[in-house]
């Protein structure tokens, strides 16, 4: 492990010495090219190699880019300095736009200073009636499975779980077949990102037909918004963007479709992907699920807090973006060493999350980390699955109490019984169990 330093040349002081940030060997990264493995891996052998602040070049001919697993790094990048290390294109931006997420500067204050509200205290209450509603419907849902026998797709169900508490809280309304057949869509895009071409407008044209699916969806929803339509819970987050364009005319139509569509991406698919892998790592796990039950009474704080714990073990091992990449806009010292303007910085919570320097055997389940008073490490920037400073994930509470809630309605019955499992791990903008999860129910 990279040491710190803690006097001048510190990363809060940002003067100093400039060494270099400690770089891979060549042979390290053509050993993992001829291995063709994923990136994951050779990130992996960096910082197991190098340490927690370590360079790595994938051309020879370029700048270096630095990984950055290291919590008081991470917090140096990611909360102390977050106007040196900036974001300089958002991966999903063919989707999202210009949405709170891919948006900068001044834009992006104006644009999260709207929406904060919406996910935090009385705008989280605002929404907790949607969230369990959608939670009664799956639970519904799986009652049913249960007593035909009918083989589902766990995956499947989190996903349409979670795009039904989110469009409840967009719109007001339900979430019913035709929409969700036609928001799969979101869904398709994303999963392509990784693999499209590097020209802006030929990968528009791959995907343009999803694209228009979206853009349909968005649209009758900021009409019914701006037609006065509410839906059966009232006004949604698509209200709260229209009435913006009222007071500020950058809320444009254009943009009001980024947001609601950042909205759905990042409300959904996160949290979808979470419990997916939550119900597979219970399955291997079963104790975890008796020990969450047996905590307290349904119901209960107790009950709750273990309920939270397996939530935020899942996160740990998996967090919601496993890479957050980021670009030293000036020279900096990080953690002792010079960055130069101009590097690329990947700050990685998968690998900070399995350090075992941090995590005592990192690669076991075990949500007691998150309810024993010493079980993790407290210091910021060891654990961050949505993300430190102010480019946290607006979400963050949104969707903790939506998984909440949906395992507080599932846990209590017999567990789904897969007759598969997916063998391989999918490594793109989240990271997710690549293929299906099929699974019967038992009767009660």
């Amino acid at each position: 492990m990279v040491e710190l330093v803690t006097g001048p040349g510190s990363p809060s002081s940002g003067h100093g010495m400039r060494r270099p940030v400690p770089e891979a060997t060549p042979e390290l990264v053509g050993e993992w090219r001829e291995g063709g493995g994923e990136l994951v891996e050779l990130l992996s052998r960096v910082r197991e190699r190098v340490g927690g602040v370590a360079a790595f070049r994938l051309d020879p001919s370029r700048t270096p880019t630095v990984l950055v697993t290291d919590p008081a790094a991470v917090q140096h990048v990611l909360a102390r300095r977050p106007d040196r290390y900036v974001k300089r294109s958002h991966r999903a931006r063919l989707l999202i736009g210009d949405g709170v997420m891919a948006a900068t500067g001044a834009a992006w204050k104006r644009q999260r200073r709207l929406l904060q509200a919406q996910f935090t205290g009385a705008g989280m209450r605002r929404y907790e009636q949607r969230i369990t509603a959608a939670a009664r419907t799956t639970a519904e849902r799986w009652r049913s499975y249960a007593r035909t026998g009918e083989i589902f797709d766990v995956g499947q169900e989190m996903h349409r779980f979670a795009l039904d508490a989110i469009w409840r809280s967009l719109t007001g309304h339900p979430l019913d077949d035709g929409t969700e057949a036609e928001l799969a869509a979101v869904r398709a895009v994303g999963a392509r990102l990784p693999t499209l071409p590097t020209d802006a407008a030929e990968a528009r044209g791959v995907v343009a037909a999803d694209l228009a699916r979206i853009d349909a969806v968005a649209r009758r929803a900021v009409e019914a918004a701006r037609g006065g339509a509410a839906g059966p819970d009232g006004p949604g987050l698509v209200h709260v963007l229209t009435d913006a364009a009222a007071e500020h005319p950058a809320y444009t139509d254009q943009l009001i479709r980024d947001e609601l569509v950042t909205l759905l991406a990042a409300g959904h698919e996160t949290t979808a992907t979470t419990l997916t892998w939550l119900h597979l790592l219970l399955d291997r796990y079963p104790q975890a699920r008796e020990q969450a039950l047996a905590a307290g009474a349904e119901g209960s704080e107790q009950r709750r807090r273990a309920v939270q714990a397996l939530i935020h073990e899942t996160l740990r091992l998996y967090p919601s973006a496993w890479l957050l990449p980021r670009h030293a806009a000036e020279d900096d010292i990080l953690a002792g060493y010079a960055v130069d303007a101009g590097t690329d910085v990947l700050v990685c919570p998968y690998l900070t999350h399995r350090d075992p320097g941090l995590w005592p055997d990192p690669e076991r389940f075990d949500p007691g980390r998150f309810i024993a008073p010493d079980g993790r490490p407290t210091g910021p920037g060891a654990y961050y699955p949505f993300g430190i400073g102010p480019r946290a994930c607006l979400g963050l509470q949104f969707a903790l109490r939506e998984s909440t809630v949906l395992l507080e309605h599932l846990l209590p019955h017999r567990p789904p019984a897969f007759l598969s499992t997916p063998a391989r791990t999918e490594y793109g903008i989240t990271v997710r169990p690549e293929g299906p999860a099929p699974a019967t129910l038992s009767r009660p």
